[in-house]
């Protein structure tokens, strides 16, 4: 199982390695986590450089992939060679976005006919893609989830770990990060972002 977090130049530190941390809470054989760039090393928007652990198309290639957000996503949609890299198919992946990650997804046509959560900076360009943003974090339609702002990537995290492993290895997960003293009380504001989309969405006849 190959999850893979798309992550450009100018990233955000919180929405990428937050889903990092969190997804790799899960230890079963076979299950690996990925920073995907189209580069080997990106800097993020405070200045910290990471090497990339897995290309876009190995991601395109990969059994979940999450669009992490950026200063740059503007920039990143606008490149036509990169975003033609991106071959996405919700048939056969689980795919998420973070804050303005979303514009990556609406620019591929993944959020047509849907609603979707993105950050507040964010939302106007979603709307002008045509996409209705939703004022809540986090919203999931079929196998295409989104969330805005930068903590609710906990959310896309723990719907991942749901939908491909189960619900309570996702509320293991939340409980793992969550602060001391509010364990129960962070548990469980995620799970209930998370309930209503969390059902495997049935294979078609």
């Amino acid at each position: 199982m190959h999850i893979a977090i798309l992550t450009f130049e100018g990233f955000n530190e919180l929405d990428s390695l937050i889903a990092l941390g969190i997804l790799n809470r899960i230890k079963t054989p076979g299950w690996r986590v990925s920073i995907a760039s189209p580069t080997a090393r990106v800097r993020s928007m405070n200045g910290v450089v990471i090497e990339a652990q897995a290309s876009l198309r190995e991601a395109s290639e990969a059994d979940v992939v999450i669009v992490g957000s950026g200063m740059q996503t503007r920039e990143v949609v606008a490149d036509a060679g990169l975003m033609a890299q991106l071959q996405l198919d919700p048939s056969r992946q689980l795919l998420g976005a973070q804050c303005s990650g979303a514009l990556v997804l609406a620019k591929l046509g993944l959020l047509d006919g849907v609603t979707a959560c993105t950050d507040l900076t964010t939302r106007p360009w979603v709307q002008a893609a045509g996409v209705a943003v939703l004022n809540q974090p986090f919203v999931a339609n079929g196998n295409v989830a989104t969330a805005g702002g930068c903590l609710a990537s906990q959310y896309l995290a723990a719907w991942v770990i749901a939908r491909l492993v189960s619900a309570e290895e996702a509320r293991s997960a939340m409980h793992y990060v969550a602060p001391v003293g509010e364990k129960e009380d962070y548990v469980e504001r995620a799970m209930r972002n998370i309930a209503p989309f969390m059902a495997p969405v049935p294979a078609a006849a």
